[in-house]
């Protein structure tokens, strides 16, 4: 698929933002989160140990599709896959190579869009993405690369906000409150004031976006904070009571068939 004038305007923005993120909090957050034992999900950090959404990776070669500074695949790796790491921001891919450096493991780092990916077909047994590729890059266009690079019984798992998050939180800043401030239709693609280019479906625009690309879906998980712990110190997103009452983070699960049966 050929871009658009569009999606290279849409790249070279959120590309800035991403850069002034790294230097507002992801690069000093990089050593914190390359530290931390075992995979955790979102905001409010869900343990992989409840979620049990990866299943076993050991051997598995895996991509993650959006990796900022690559905090998931250092963990991803230490379990045993074999992960290729890929972000559209250098100055993240920076950070996350000196969090190598520093703390291992290694592993490769790809400077790339989730919506063209720089693999061969049927490369990886896994393609993960939290909060990567999944509302950053148009869902036209990335699941069909996702599925694309994926063997046959191979996954797709991605964590990205709802769409009832995104229609309340006020687009001056701040985090989403009691009132939908916009319509499902305004937020696919939504264009931040000052910020970046987000896209968030609804459900039924999700399981039709999967279905084209080849991919069957195995479930939807609506995330809930844990009991106990404070809001995110940089993401204003939600705030912990907002999420203890409607769903702000969704995750997806998919899969690649083995055969794919004719009708």
């Amino acid at each position: 698929m050929v871009d658009t004038d569009d999606d290279l305007d849409t790249r070279a923005r959120n590309r800035s933002l991403w850069s002034q993120v790294n230097a507002d909090f992801t690069d000093t957050d990089a050593q914190q989160m390359w530290t931390r034992s075992g995979v955790s999900w979102g905001l409010f950090r869900q343990p992989e140990g409840s979620l049990q959404l990866l299943g076993d990776l050991t051997g598995s070669d895996v991509l993650e599709t959006g990796c900022g500074t690559a905090y998931l695949s250092a963990w991803l790796t230490r379990a045993g896959a074999r992960v290729v790491a890929l972000d559209l921001s250098p100055e993240q891919l920076v950070t996350a190579q000196r969090c190598q450096d520093r703390f291992g493991p290694h592993f490769p780092l790809v400077e790339g869009d989730g919506a063209t990916l720089p693999f061969r077909n049927g490369s990886f047994d896994l393609v993960v993405s939290e909060y990567g590729a999944s509302p950053w890059c148009d869902p036209a266009r990335w699941p069909l690369e996702a599925a694309r690079v994926l063997r046959p019984g191979g996954r797709l798992v991605f964590l990205t906000n709802s769409v009832l998050a995104a229609m309340c939180v006020p687009a001056e800043g701040g985090p989403a409150g009691t009132t939908l401030l916009r319509g499902a239709t305004d937020v696919n693609p939504v264009s931040w004031p000052g910020g970046g280019v987000e896209y968030h479906p609804g459900h039924g625009e999700w399981i039709r976006r999967l279905a084209e690309a080849g991919l069957v879906v195995d479930a939807l998980h609506e995330l809930e904070p844990p009991d106990k712990g404070p809001d995110h110190e940089y993401y204003e997103i939600v705030t912990r009571r907002w999420s203890e009452r409607w769903p702000a983070e969704d995750v997806w699960v998919a899969h690649r068939p083995r055969v794919v049966r004719s009708r």
